[in-house]
């Protein structure tokens, strides 16, 4: 489908980024974007993000048939888990689930990102819950993560690793760059004897900077900070 390969090669690259990071290893991980009513890119399984070119990037539909016949690509397992996120929001587009090592360690540890300490992280993520593991290829994960869908758009996958979501690939993308980045500042901070919340004025202060730079998606501090809901 000559129409979609911009996204094809967009999803490349932030798979690329992604390894480089750290985020994935080997063949983990999985991106999807949303592109029609009932079309969605997804990366294939079995595919290394360091090695994906857009011919490798297949196009499905919502009950997971390959929709490209000449393709020799298989999607991931994992593929019920993005699609569950579609159906729960109108507004989801793209779909990234990553195992960012600190990140991934505090799903480990089963401790919550929740504490308001950092500005952009208020901003951006708000606090990140911690979706109660599922097995793998059953939907023990969907069900986990739609529990979350309808205040969050980052979260933690219990003893597994992290799910971000987003109206385009690149907000998904930078909120799971955004994710690491807050797990190993809280890390240090508490290791240094423990992080101090923002008052709740400050929190209020940065959810309207968030209004400001018109911040798509869900955030969970909205009803309490504010008097929004």
């Amino acid at each position: 489908m000559k129409e979609y390969y911009e996204i094809k090669k967009q999803i490349c690259e932030v798979g690329l980024r992604l390894w480089q990071l750290g985020f994935v290893a080997a063949n983990d991980g999985n991106i999807t974007v949303k592109v029609d009513a009932d079309v969605f890119l997804t990366t294939p399984t079995g595919v290394s993000k360091s090695f994906l070119t857009p011919e490798m990037i297949i196009a499905v539909n919502s009950e997971g048939k390959v929709l490209d016949d000449v393709t020799k690509y298989k999607p991931s397992s994992e593929l019920p888990m993005h699609i569950r996120c579609y159906r729960e929001r109108e507004d989801i587009r793209a779909v990234i689930h990553a195992h960012p090592p600190v990140a991934t360690g505090f799903a480990i540890a089963h401790i919550p990102l929740d504490s308001y300490t950092m500005p952009e992280a208020i901003i951006f993520l708000g606090s990140v819950p911690i979706a109660k593991y599922g097995t793998p290829s059953t939907n023990e994960i969907p069900d986990a993560v739609a529990e979350h869908l309808p205040l969050h758009d980052t979260m933690l996958l219990e003893n597994h690793g992290a799910l971000t979501v987003g109206v385009d690939l690149m907000t998904a993308y930078y909120r799971m760059e955004t994710l690491e980045h807050f797990a190993k500042i809280t890390l240090t901070a508490r290791q240094l004897g423990g992080e101090i919340e923002l008052s709740d004025k400050q929190i209020a202060d940065c959810l309207q900077l968030r209004e400001k730079f018109n911040v798509p998606g869900k955030h969970p501090g909205y009803k309490k900070y504010t008097s929004q809901t």
